[in-house]
């Protein structure tokens, strides 16, 4: 593999247009934003919404608008987190992640409880339960209970980390709901979004997936993909014939040597970018760094990769310099503290200014900067 060289400077330029980092290139909605990074991480609700604000123009609408029309869906998704995605994106994504079919693992049911037999009665009682309503985890975990085949599993279907819900949400059973007081709420996927196409076949959905993925976080290689997706979950015959049927549509190259696909209809964009000249302060949990992942070298130095995936899955806020991660930061109030990796120096403090700007929502002030060390 690897026809055509490519450097990770001119990689991460292109990456920075791509995900509508670029002041010139900002999506036009939040819609539009998660689409092209093919989803955003949404555990911390506020990081998705930073996430999304920093991509779109000025004046754009807020997240909370299209999630709540069903226009963007938050469910557990890739890796099993949560996910603001749009609607077909989400179709795809869970379909080819439910095809893995992790919870029919013996590992899987000595931990969770669950056989699979349990989860496919879950899967059809829950998707009636839900169809053209919402319900509070604490309305559904007692619908459930009440059933005698479900009754010792409520503990499980109570717990905050949704470990028993999952598969249920792979299967298109439900997605989280928008609800008051910040409660985790639940609904069909059908009834959340007008526009809900439906689980697609896999041979469909994986090729969508791969090529949506290449347009965003490319030049990558399947494995990847797949670490992105599923955590390596599905099998390297599957993920090659992902390739495979896209055929021409994909050009194998390599970036700094390492071996990858690039998108054909992208590659002359992709080698004629410019290189960056730029200073982001993004915020935790971004897609910038999630989706090639911590350990993509072209982005994160190897040797600072703990400063920025740390304890209990947490990812720090990012310093990104020419669209390098260079440094991580944190904010206390007014006060923004930046934490360059070093040896090399921090931006200059006007240049740091302008990126803790586009940090400031509407009518806010921006915070101040301060250097550490």
């Amino acid at each position: 593999m690897g026809g055509i060289e490519l450097t990770a400077a001119r990689v991460r330029a292109w990456r920075l247009r791509r995900q509508h980092l670029d002041g010139a290139e900002r999506a036009d909605g939040p819609v539009a934003a998660v689409r092209r990074l093919v989803g955003v991480q949404a555990q911390v609700p506020a990081a998705a919404a930073l996430a999304v604000a920093l991509r779109t123009a000025p004046g754009a609408e807020p997240v909370a608008a299209a999630l709540a029309d069903g226009r963007l869906l938050r469910t557990w998704a890739q890796r099993g987190t949560l996910h603001l995605l749009d609607p077909a994106t989400a179709a795809d994504a869970l379909a080819l992640i439910g095809s893995a079919r992790t919870w029919e693992r013996p590992a899987w049911t000595r931990e969770f409880g669950a056989t699979p037999a349990q989860v496919a009665q879950l899967v059809e009682t829950v998707a009636e339960l839900l169809h053209g309503t919402v319900l509070t985890r604490e309305e559904l975990t007692a619908a459930l209970a009440a059933d005698p085949r479900f009754a010792p599993l409520a503990e499980q279907l109570a717990s905050g980390w949704g470990s028993l819900l999952k598969p249920l949400a792979w299967q298109g059973a439900l997605c989280h709901a928008p609800a008051p007081g910040g409660r985790a709420a639940f609904t069909h996927p059908a009834s959340h979004c007008p526009d809900w196409p439906g689980l697609p076949p896999v041979e469909e959905a994986g090729p969508r997936l791969l090529a949506a993925y290449l347009g965003a976080y490319g030049p990558a290689d399947l494995a990847r993909f797949d670490a992105w997706l599923s955590r390596n979950s599905l099998r390297k015959t599957v993920l090659k014939g992902f390739a495979a049927a896209l055929g021409d549509r994909l050009t194998e190259v390599t970036v700094d040597g390492a071996p990858g696909y690039a998108l054909t209809a992208l590659l002359d964009d992709l080698a004629a970018a410019p290189p960056a000249d730029s200073v982001h302060l993004l915020g935790a949990f971004d897609q910038y760094v999630l989706g090639p992942g911590t350990k993509a070298a072209e982005l994160l130095p190897a040797a600072h990769r703990a400063k920025v995936s740390r304890a209990a899955g947490w990812i720090a806020p990012l310093l990104v310099v020419d669209g390098e991660i260079t440094g991580t930061w944190e904010r206390d109030g007014d006060l923004l503290t930046v934490t360059p990796f070093g040896p090399a120096p921090a931006p200059s403090g006007e240049r740091l200014a302008a990126a803790a700007g586009r940090l400031a929502g509407p009518g806010e002030a921006a915070p101040t900067v301060r250097v550490a060390g």
